[in-house]
């Protein structure tokens, strides 16, 4: 990994409105080229899995994309993005989770249901006893689409809502909850969010089909949370690329980690030793 990218860890700036907040937008995260080329990766999936049936009435959830091309790969660990991941979540991280979602339009216009509103990982937040629950994962959203505008199957977040546990929804089912706004995002643009970020995702009434990547990274002893084979591009991986993607020594270096098992905290102890901790 290139010392390059220290230019891009997070700022105290930009930690205080994670922590505030829940999410954070870096705009022009990615080039027009890289936008391109993600997109024609994209659509080479999402027709596929249409000619195999999937109901374009419904948004396409594709998981474990990351196999599927190097492009998609060559994001895990990208300079502009990782730094900030780290300093997040430290450095015993790891890709527990990714999914490609490619939503149509409905050709519906908007009928004021309340959408589903919900925090990430399932069970975690029933079985941790700690309030408010800890934050344990995070989420970077790359928008491929434009999403600048309200309508067009963007996600919509609560911001603050991360440290609280419950979410109180309109009785009637109509109508969102209070503080709900939709993320306005433009093409090429990265959202952060804490797993724990009261979030729902919203029909597309425009025109313009919604094309997102999510790469969800987590500490190295959570489970995965798709069924994934990333360990098939573990051979032409570099170390830290490779830890990234899941690797461990054995089991116990998941909780109890040895250098082999994680090599992005020998790297931070020479080009970034503050990072450390």
């Amino acid at each position: 990994m290139d010392p390059s990218c220290l230019q891009y860890r997070i700022t105290a700036e930009e930690r205080a409105v994670f922590d505030e907040t829940g999410i954070l937008q870096i705009e022009n995260a990615l080039s027009a080229e890289q936008v391109a080329d993600l997109t024609g990766a994209a659509d080479e999936i999402n027709e596929r899995r249409l000619a195999e049936g999937h109901d374009p009435g419904q948004a396409m959830f594709y998981p474990n994309f990351v196999t599927e091309n190097k492009i998609f790969a060559d994001l895990v660990d990208y300079d502009r993005i990782l730094p900030k991941v780290w300093g997040i979540l430290g450095w015993n991280i790891y890709l527990y989770h990714g999914h490609l979602i490619v939503t149509q339009p409905s050709g519906k216009q908007p009928d004021g249901k309340t959408f589903g509103w919900h925090q990430d990982s399932g069970r975690v937040n029933q079985d941790m006893e700690t309030h408010p629950r800890p934050r344990l994962s995070i989420k970077v959203a790359y928008f491929l689409s434009d999403t600048s505008e309200a309508g067009r199957g963007n996600f919509w977040v609560i911001p603050g809502s991360h440290l609280r546990d419950e979410l109180e929804r309109p009785a009637d089912g109509q109508g969102q909850p209070a503080g709900a706004v939709p993320v306005l995002a433009k093409p090429g643009t990265a959202v952060f969010f804490d797993r724990r970020l009261w979030h729902a995702a919203s029909p597309n009434w425009s025109e313009v089909t919604r094309k997102v990547l999510f790469y969800g990274y987590g500490y190295r002893w959570i489970r995965t949370k798709d069924d994934m084979t990333v360990q098939d591009l573990w051979p032409d991986s570099d170390p830290i690329r490779k830890q990234l993607l899941g690797y461990g020594v054995n089991c116990n270096g998941h909780y109890s980690p040895t250098e082999d098992d994680v090599p992005l905290r020998g790297w931070l102890r020479e080009h970034s030793p503050e990072d450390v901790g």
